[in-house]
Formats: structure tokens, sequence, C-alpha cells
């Protein structure tokens, strides 16, 4: 297989920008970073540009053709927080490099009637095939029940352990069943037996602390009931916990739709009528909630020295999932931990380097050699106007260039 050299591009590697480097693609793997191309090689110049690691989203809930439409806008990798997409179900997508990797929670612990259960109408039933193994529905309303269901998931294939903490009242729907503190705690002390990562739904400041208190690895959203104190960013930072704040998602729930990323040319060449509607669309569930106390709470968690990860809570395409769409919120929610204080390379890092790090995924998130060739080449320079990150050129998938 020949050679490709990536010339004339300045990198940034994941971590930090190191100038203009000539990266070489062997297969799947890159080769090399720095020298000059190797005799032989396909070059590919990529003056003007910047060479970024393929982008990782987070916080994703899967639908037909999303991984897809996902790896059009450069997200190499998908991290699943409900499910389908487990390790046996996932074999086919591993070796499809037209699709973005993706890793997966299968389905979260929760009561029966709880979380997400409020956000379905009454008589939906998503518009897609089955998998071949139906992954596990853990409903769990006892510390018993909850422990005993964590090495059944992982032993079904999933990659992480997911609790669901949420009385409904963000959603509209107060008192909604939601699991207790002994609960979550023993999920959780059950799953570090294994060595497993957790990971928590809270959408409010008690979920965030009950899962902080649990020891809870990291929240997928960040609480939007009301502005941060000084002793809750005390107790992520203390507990070690990451944090993905879905500040496109919290802005969906109140009202603020995506709209003006719908509008963006580069962002609707690559959409259809169904996700242009979704992305033009919002949950609009919680219009009392503020927005700047979201952007003032990431920006203290950031400068508490939390890691803040980048994921969007992208879903189906359907209205009442409104405001967000694959691949393309994830620029959206760059953008936005951008506005809310985090610098570009910051928010860069929060979609590549930092969340491989936190969800042990070696092999990606860098620009590094020996590292899996996931990379994404855009026009202009992102470290200074993060839009530029939806200025795509080019993108490869494990060395594979997808077809424009």
């Amino acid at each position: 297989m020949a050679l490709t050299a990536i010339t004339n591009a300045r990198v940034f590697d994941g971590e930090k920008t190191v100038g203009v480097q000539t990266v070489v693609i062997d297969g799947r793997r890159i080769a090399r970073v720095g020298g000059d191309a190797p005799r032989g090689s396909e070059i590919v110049d990529g003056s003007g540009a910047t060479l970024l690691p393929g982008l990782i989203d987070a916080h994703v809930h899967s639908a037909p053709g999303s991984l897809a439409l996902a790896l059009r806008f450069g997200v190499t990798t998908e991290l699943e927080m409900q499910g389908m997409n487990t390790r046996e179900n996932r074999g086919l997508i591993s070796d499809d490099d037209t699709v973005a990797d993706v890793r997966s929670a299968g389905f979260g612990i929760t009561p029966p009637g709880g979380h997400p259960s409020e956000l379905m109408p009454e008589g939906f039933r998503p518009k897609w095939d089955l998998p071949p193994v139906m992954p596990l529905m853990p409903f769990s309303t006892t510390p018993e029940e909850a422990a005993a269901f964590v090495p059944q998931l992982l032993g079904r294939g999933s990659d992480f352990i997911k609790f669901m903490i949420d009385d409904g009242s963000v959603e509209g729907h107060p008192g909604l069943p939601s699991l207790d503190q002994a609960t979550v705690n023993a999920g959780v002390a059950e799953a570090k037996k294994y060595g497993a990562l957790t990971v928590a739904h809270a959408l409010t400041l008690e979920a965030t602390r009950m899962a902080a208190e649990a020891g809870i690895d990291g929240v997928t959203h960040v609480f939007m009931d009301q502005p941060h104190t000084a002793e809750i960013i005390s107790l992520i930072k203390d507990a070690g916990m990451f944090v993905i704040p879905c500040i496109s998602l919290n802005a969906s729930m109140m009202g603020i739709t995506g709209s003006g990323l719908a509008d963006d040319p580069r962002v609707a060449a690559r959409l259809d009528s169904t996700w242009d509607q979704t992305l033009r669309s919002s949950y609009n569930r919680y219009p009392q909630g503020k927005l700047d106390d979201v952007y003032d709470t990431v920006r203290a968690l950031d400068a508490a020295g939390v890691d803040v990860l980048a994921g969007t809570d992208v879903s189906m395409p359907e209205t009442f999932f409104g405001g967000l769409a694959h691949g393309a919120s994830l620029h959206h929610e760059l953008q936005y931990l951008v506005a809310a204080g985090l610098t570009p390379a910051r928010a860069l890092r929060a979609a590549t380097t930092t969340t491989a790090r936190r969800f042990h995924l070696s092999d990606r998130g860098r620009i590094a050699e020996g590292l899996r060739a996931d990379l994404l080449l855009v026009d202009g320079d992102p470290t200074s106007n993060i839009s530029d990150t939806l200025n795509t050129r080019a993108i490869w998938r494990r060395g594979t260039r997808l077809a424009e």
C-alpha cells in the first residue's frame, strides 16, 4: 500500500500546535510526524490548512445513517451514551471506513418509567431495524438490582456503565422515578470491582452532587437548573470527575434552535431535509433556563482544572429531539465552548485528546506516530477561529480518505 504524505499544513496534534509538519500515513496508522515526504508517496498539499486529529463526540445516541453523517463532518468517533452499538453489535462498524467508529454504554441503569421514557411521545417507535443482539434493559429500583446488572452489561459488550439520575424536573416531568443515592452508590462500587468506567446523566445540581458522592468518573451534562457554586465546582474537581457539558443540548432545552448553524452553507451542504428540519427545531422543555449560567459554570469548571469534554447529546432526526444533528453539532459545541470562555485550543482538546484519555481510547485523539490515522484537514486555523473546523478539505478514517 502506498504511503500518503500530508505536507505544508500546520498541525494541531491534539494538545498543541506544532507548526508546519509533514504527516505520513502508512496503511491505517500514522507512520511519522515531521521530516520530508517519503519518495513515491501520494502527496496531499495542506498549504493554508490545519491538520487535526479526527474529532470525538463524547455524547451521542445513534440513529440510522448517523455514523456516516458524523464522519462527513470529520467526527471519526462517537461515544454512544444509550443505544445498541455495544461490542456484540458493531463488528461491521469497526471495519467500515465510511462511518464513524463508536463506543457504547448500551442502555443506562434507570428505574422502570424513569428517564428517558418521558422524552418519547406516546406511541413513538424508532424507525430502524433491530440489531442482531438486543441490549440489556437494566431497570433498577434497589442497590442490589443495580449492582447485579453491572457485570451483565459488561458481559454483553457495554464499554462503560451509565446511570440515569433524573427526577424529570428539567424535562417538565417532576416526580419522574429516579435512582436514589444508595442505588447509584451500589452500582458504581460494583463497576469499580471490574475496572469499568462510569458516567451519569445529571441535568441538575443535586443530581451532579449525587454522582460525585457516588464516585462516578464523569457526568454527561452540565447542570442547568441553577447557577454554580464554589462548593459544587470543588466537589467535582476533588472527585476527579470529567464533565461533558453538552451546551448545545442545554440551549435546545431552553428553546434555542440550531437554525443559525443550519443556515451555514458548510453545514447545509451535508444535511438532508430531515436533519435540516431537526436542527432547526428544539427540545424547548426548560425555557426558564439561562444560557449565561451554563457558560459561567463551564468557565468555572475549566478554570478549576476539571476535564471538559465536547459532546452534544445528538439523537434521532425527530423535531422533538431538535436543535442537534450528528457531526454538525459537535462543531457547534466547540463554538459554544469558546463562547463560554475556553480558548480554541482547549476546545479542540475537549474534542480530541482529553476525551480519548478519559475514555481510555489510547489509539486515537492525537497526531502521533503509531496511532490510528483518524485525521481532519481544514482550511484556515481553528486555533485562532474555532469556526474554521467546518472548512473541511479532507477526512481520513483509519488512513482511508473519505470520498468527497
